[in-house]
């Protein structure tokens, strides 16, 4: 299949989903960027943090008194945040998904109506575009979340086990 062959079999298939799957689409594409980020961050970045914040922590002589303890405690907490930037975004992202799938099954339905109250009738092939707008979109909501919802929840639990192996290795004396 060329290009343009895609490109158009692509147009097509937004074109029945209606508007509702452009906002699914374009949902999706942040939502991945997000965890495109989180998984490059925890590839290339991560470990150069907990460097620098072992390094900060070996550089102090303090290791014992009740400051040192609070220092600590800032360090971790730093380190946290940037483990965890934009999970929670991601998450609420996989959550609206299926929620935009369920407007566009909303508005196609309201197709299929205003299709039934014009003709009088119920004929099938007047209401399949209707059906499409319905269908497509719950689809793809579907089908968006579940991809985000298998990377969401490896990116929270990378965050969290990174966290707790440098609050280990920062010894407290």
């Amino acid at each position: 299949m060329n290009l343009q062959g895609i490109i158009i079999g692509l147009q097509e298939f937004l074109e029945r989903g209606g508007p509702v799957l452009l906002w699914i689409m374009a949902l999706t594409f942040v939502m991945w960027a997000f965890i495109l980020e989180r998984l490059a961050y925890f590839a290339f970045a991560h470990s150069g943090v907990a460097a620098r914040t072992k390094k900060e922590w070996a550089a102090r002589s303090d290791h014992h008194s009740w400051y040192a303890h609070a220092i600590r405690d800032q360090l971790v907490s730093e380190v946290k945040l940037k483990a965890e930037q934009n999970v929670e975004l991601i998450k609420t992202l996989v959550a609206v998904a299926p929620l935009f799938g369920l407007l566009g099954t909303v508005t196609g339905m309201v197709a299929v109506f205003d299709v039934m109250a014009i003709s009088g009738s119920s004929d099938a092939r007047a209401m399949s575009s209707g059906v499409a707008r319905a269908t497509i979109p719950t689809m793809a909501g579907m089908v968006s979340a579940l991809s985000g919802l298998l990377f969401s929840n490896q990116i929270e639990r990378m965050a969290k086990q990174r966290v707790h192996e440098l609050a280990d290795e920062l010894e407290v004396e």
